[in-house]
This record gives structure tokens, C-alpha cells and sequence, in this order.
């Protein structure tokens, strides 16, 4: 099957020599799949990791290895060292006033779950409200939900217009001095809608409640000032901007985790331990128990510089152009219906081709070498709320080329002819 799709389209087949500066770092772009090149459009789920980030992690565990925190010895030394390097990158990264605000946890999902549990068991009790989005990944969602039903909270659901935007108008209805938490995504993973979060941020504040921005898809795509933002938390995922897995940032401002129980125990978290009782450090290690993603860290960091030396005007700049040719492309491709199509949005489709079950899509898809994302990507209410089982999503990234998207719309043509999809 698969050389029988793709004979009418080997001109259009994309190659690793064409079309973006940033290509040639990244290795899986050389990877075959089921014979094609592949077309690598699941960014929003992860992105592919250049060279440098490969070298580091490589580099670490071949000639500096050791744990870190507690060794005297000079490779503990020097692992402890890039660890908490790493850290003060991050803090830079996103402009946080110190590298204390910095905690490493396992992703994006296990620093909602940590505030929740710390911030949020402390702070939260019955008659509070938390208000989240409709467009919320299950993440910055079942944390909260699960929070509510410990302290006898609400979760109230800020709902979104046609276009898939926020409802302000809605959010300033909901909030009160009730609402002690607004807990918001700031770029939809499904939608692609940007969130007004600084605006969120004010009017949440106005009401003196907390506000936690979960960044996991805004992280890749924009420069971020949490001091600007002035947010009390903020989240995201090292996978999501080119770093390793296994290692995610929370950001908070010190005076809230100086506040915050520990919610782990074990390791580094400790201050001093009898048989009775122990007293804990100070954040970030409060919250670090056990050994930590030492390796991640340093890949995270290569990670960093490498966004830093492309720069953030040649990334958007970049995306910008390729998202508008996807748009453009889309629009030529017969029953394909576009999911979510706010003003302000970033280089995210979701889209469905008509009648087709997604899955059935991505699966033809993938036989000619292009990797997209299909389902309800996480966020199973807001499907619901669209009435419809899931979409197939392609996400761009500054490694996607002209020629690929060329290549995608001629591959959806094939599918949507194959499936009898005809307008």
C-alpha cells in the first residue's frame, strides 16, 4: 500500500537539504518511515531534539557523571555544578528573579500536581473556587478536580466562544472573592488559541486570587518574563522546546514556596532528620526528594542555549510563515473542516476530513511518512463540548519545511480520494 500511495507524489517528497537553517541539527530527520522521509508534524505532543542537546546528556554521563548535592569528590562537584547551571538557565530563561524560584520535577503534569498538593491543600478549603478553562489539558484539570473533592472547593469551567477564544466576559462574571486559584492554560494544545494571560493575571488578581499559567505549549513558541507576567506559578515541560523528557520547571514566586509543605520525603528535601520528626531545606530542594534528573537538567539547559543562539525573532518569524502556507494549503483540501480558528493563535491545526474517524486519517497519514497527532489529544471534554470523538492535529516547528507541507496537502488529497471524500 504504501508504494502505491505515494507513486503520484515524488516530486513533491520532502528532503533534508531543503528549506530550513535549523534542519541539518536535528538527526531523526534522516529516519525512514515505511519507506518515505519523514514528515515530522506531532511538535505539539514533542519535539525532536538537535544534536547539541544529545551531545550534552552524552558528554555528562561519559565524563563527569556522579550524583550531586552530597558528594565531596570532584565528579559530585562537577555534576552538582551543570545540575544547578542548568537551573540558573531556566531562571534567566524565562526572567524569574532568582534561580530559588526554579524547581525541576518530572513534567508539566507533575508540577500542577505539586502545587495542588502543597500550595493547594494549604490554601485551599470549603467554599473556595477554582476557576480553569474549557480548553484545559487533563493535566491543569483532574489535579484541580481532585483537589476540590479533598477540601470541599468548586471547580467552575470558564467557557470559550465558537472560535474556540476565551470568554472574558464570562471569566469576569465568574471571578469573586470566592475564587482563590485561576489555573490556565496559555496556549490550547487542541486549539492553538493563545490566551490573554497577562490580562487573566490582573483581573485574577484584582479579586486576590493566585493564578497558575500552565505554559506547556506557549514555552516553545514565545519568549516568556514571568516577572512581567507576574503569574504566582507557571509550568512546562522540557520535551516541549527540543530538551530531554523526564524533566519539567515550576515556577513559583518565592514568597508562595517558601509557604509550601513538602510534598515528597526523602534525599535532598531534608534539613536535618531525627527518629521522631525531620525539618526541611529551603526551596527548590524542599521539593526535589530523592536523586534527581541530573543528566535531563544539563540536556535541558544545551536545550536553552540552542534556542538562545537561533533567536526568538528567527523561531516566530519562521512558524509565522510556515503556518500561514499550512492554512493556505488547507484550504485547497476537499471535506476538511478546521477545529478552533481564533484571532490569535499559534502554528497548531486541528482539523477533521469529512466523515473520516481520525485515527483512520493519521493511520494513511503515517503510510506515507507523516507524523501527525489524532484523538482527543487529552482534553476529552473539550471534544465533547465540540461534539466530536477527536481531530487530527499537524504542529509545526521551526524544522518543518514549505516543501513538507506541499507534501502534507497532497497526502490529505490522496486520503480524502481514497476515503471518497469529495467536498
Amino acid at each position: 500500500m504504501n508504494d502505491r500511495i505515494g507513486n503520484d507524489m515524488t516530486d513533491l517528497k520532502p528532503s533534508a537539504s531543503q528549506g530550513s537553517p535549523f534542519r541539518d541539527e536535528f538527526p531523526e530527520l534522516l529516519v525512514k518511515v515505511h519507506g518515505h522521509d519523514l514528515v515530522y508534524l506531532d511538535n505539539a505532543s514533542s519535539t525532536l531534539k538537535p544534536m547539541a542537546v544529545l551531545d550534552a546528556e552524552r558528554t555528562f554521563y561519559s565524563t563527569s557523571y556522579a550524583n550531586v548535592h552530597r558528594g565531596v569528590h570532584r565528579l559530585s562537584q562537577m555534576a552538582t555544578e551543570a545540575y544547578e547551571d542548568a537551573r540558573r538557565k531556566v531562571a534567566n530563561f524565562i526572567v524569574s528573579r532568582s534561580a530559588n524560584e526554579i524547581v525541576f520535577t518530572k513534567g508539566t503534569t507533575e508540577a500542577i500536581n505539586l502545587v495542588a498538593n502543597t500550595w493547594g491543600t494549604t490554601c485551599i478549603g470549603s467554599g473556595d473556587e477554582i476557576l480553569v478553562s474549557a480548553m484545559e489539558h487533563h493535566a491543569n484539570l483532574v489535579p484541580w478536580q481532585m483537589l476540590c473533592q479533598r477540601s470541599g472547593a468548586t471547580l467552575q469551567i470558564v467557557p470559550l466562544n465558537d472560535a474556540g477564544a476565551l470568554d472574558l466576559e464570562a471569566l469576569d462574571r465568574m471571578l469573586s472573592p470566592r475564587t482563590k486559584l485561576v489555573a490556565m492554560v496559555w496556549v490550547s494544545n487542541i486549539l492553538g488559541t493563545v490566551n490573554p494571560v497577562e490580562e487573566i493575571v490582573a483581573k485574577a488578581h484584582r479579586v486576590g486570587a493566585k493564578v497558575l499559567v500552565d505554559a506547556a505549549q506557549a514555552i516553545a513558541h514565545r519568549p516568556i518574563n514571568v516577572q512581567s507576567l507576574g503569574a504566582d506559578f507557571l509550568c512546562f515541560s522540557s520535551h516541549k522546546i527540543f530538551g530531554p523528557t523526564g524533566i519539567g520547571v515550576l515556577y513559583g514566586r518565592c514568597e508562595h514556596l517558601d509557604l509550601m509543605p513538602p510534598w515528597q520525603g526523602g534525599g535532598d528535601m531534608i534539613r536535618e532528620v531525627e527518629y521522631s520528626e525531620a525539618t526541611y531545606a529551603d526551596p527548590p530542594l524542599r521539593f526535589e526528594a530523592g536523586t534527581p534528573p541530573i543528566a535531563q537538567a544539563i540536556g535541558l539547559g544545551a536545550a536553552i542555549d540552542c534556542i538562545e543562539r537561533w533567536s526568538w525573532q528567527a523561531i516566530q518569524s519562521r512558524e509565522e510563515a510556515l503556518y500561514t502556507h499550512l492554512q493556505e494549503v488547507l484550504d485547497h483540501v476537499p471535506g476538511l473542516r478546521r477545529i478552533g480558528y481564533a484571532k490569535d493563535r499559534i502554528a497548531v491545526q486541528s482539523f477533521l476530513l469529512g466523515d473520516a474517524h481520525p485515527y483512520d486519517v493519521g493511520m494513511l497519514l503515517d503510510a506515507m511518512g507523516i507524523a501527525v497527532r489524532t484523538g482527543h489529544h487529552c482534553g476529552q471534554p473539550l471534544m465533547k463540548r465540540l461534539g466530536i470523538p477527536g481531530t487530527v492535529r499537524a504542529s509545526l516547528s521551526i524544522y518543518n519545511t514549505h516543501q513538507e507541507i506541499e507534501y502534507l496537502g497532497h497526502s490529505l488529497h490522496k486520503v480524502a480520494h481514497m476515503l471518497g471524500i469529495s467536498s
